[in-house]
């Protein structure tokens, strides 16, 4: 089935909003084994929309429009899409008494122009929204069933997921017991772990099992997508797999499905009834940031400090700066201190000697990491190329994911695929 995406708005048009509805439309549809053919922007032009939906309707079996549902004079997609279709806009009293009532539940007064939001093509099946006024809305074009989307994210992906995606699997005739499975590392680069699973999908002799990546430094996902004749099916099919997946990955598996290793950590640290302290250099407090703000944290987060000097640190920990580069054994000290400074069960310390000049292809930093509890103290150095961003968000996985290996029981040094070995990478 082809699939065609149209975004509409001059703020998207101009590149002054970045079009993440698009690559998360994309994705959603990929994990289902859909994808999308052809994606265009269109800016805020009744024309230019006519056209691009006129074009879409004789080239693609469907369509998401995403955008151009609101209340404002811009907002075109209602009036374009009944001009396309060759039918009358009329008011939906069904949608209108809704928002109204979304409205009055929040104690304010629908303002006359969100009216206009419930003025739909007469021909159209409504797509709920249950949690805004702009509802969406299927249509024929041409030979395309067209799907009209909001623009605000947390609407359109509750939509996609819950009534565009079905509608569109029963329209391809795939089958739809459909499983995405998930896995998330850190360390280990794309082409690395396609070759470490280089023919885990032969395990399904029948091809309904298919393996693919998303890379999103510092993390990897890796994905698979499996079909069957009910879910049960399904789970049997991805067992194998999944097994060996695990098997060949090994440590470098941080979290699977919706877990995140912020998350991870945090249960380890729950199941203990520890507590956490961490010390920051460079990493504008993203490690502290990763974890504290999470339910349940408020029981484990003891205290955070943060600093680009490493004599600040040490102060805010009751230890004397050490003369020299930091090594580990900065870091193992900066940890003990820390956890007996704020009472703490455990201790993270993150401290980064930065090359200084500007950003190139070789600059770098040097990370020393820590983690201390009363009666062990765990440590490792890494050496991370590639510019100043690079660098702090390396720390800041390196940083989460030597924590959970340490509460995991794992070595917390393993090469990455991501440090450049220096002879004392370790």
């Amino acid at each position: 089935m082809r699939i065609e995406v149209i975004c509409t708005g001059d703020e998207v048009l101009s590149g002054k909003i970045v079009n993440t509805n698009f690559a998360h439309i994309s994705q959603k549809l990929e994990d289902v084994g859909l994808s999308v053919a052809w994606e265009t922007t269109v800016g805020d032009d009744r024309e230019s929309l006519l056209r691009a939906f006129q074009l879409a309707g004789e080239r693609a079996d469907a369509v998401i429009v995403n955008g151009g549902l609101g209340p404002t004079v811009d907002d075109l997609s209602q009036e374009v899409a009944a001009q396309a279709a060759g039918v009358e806009l009329a008011l939906n009293e069904e949608w209108l008494t809704k928002m109204e009532d979304f409205f009055r539940r929040r104690s304010r007064t629908m303002p006359p122009n969100n009216r206009k939001q419930a003025m739909l093509p007469t021909t159209a099946e409504v797509i709920d929204n249950p949690i805004g006024t702009a509802c969406g809305f299927a249509i024929d074009i041409g030979r395309a069933r067209f799907f009209f989307t909001p623009g605000v994210p947390r609407e359109l992906k509750r939509m996609l997921e819950e009534q565009i995606i079905p509608r569109l699997l029963a329209k391809s005739g795939l089958q739809t017991a459909i499983q995405l499975k998930r896995f998330h590392s850190y360390g280990l680069g794309e082409s690395h772990v396609d070759a470490l699973l280089a023919g885990v999908e032969a395990l399904v002799p029948d091809g309904s099992v298919k393996l693919g990546f998303r890379a999103h430094y510092p993390q990897l996902e890796t994905k698979l997508t499996a079909r069957g004749r009910d879910m049960d099916d399904v789970r049997k099919k991805l067992a194998p797999v999944e097994q060996e997946i695990r098997k060949r990955l090994g440590n470098f598996i941080l979290a699977e499905d919706d877990q995140t290793l912020e998350g991870v950590v945090l249960a380890e640290l729950t199941r203990r009834q520890a507590t956490l302290a961490i010390v920051e250099m460079f990493t504008s407090g993203q490690v502290a940031a990763r974890f504290a703000h999470l339910p349940g944290a408020e029981k484990v987060f003891r205290r955070g400090v943060l600093s680009r000097d490493l004599g600040e640190v040490c102060a805010a920990v009751g230890l004397d700066a050490p003369a020299g580069e930091i090594t580990r054994e900065t870091a193992e000290a900066v940890a003990r201190a820390a956890r007996q400074h704020t009472g703490a069960t455990h201790a993270l310390a993150v401290l980064i000697d930065l090359d200084e000049g500007a950003d190139r292809i070789e600059f770098g930093g040097t990370i020393c990491l820590a983690i201390a509890t009363v009666g062990d103290t765990a440590s490792r150095r890494s050496r991370i190329v590639g510019g100043r961003e690079w660098v702090r968000l390396g720390a800041v996985e390196m940083a989460l994911d030597c924590l959970r290996r340490f509460l995991q029981s794992l070595p917390v040094w393993e090469r990455t695929d991501f440090e450049k070995v220096d002879g004392g990478a370790r």
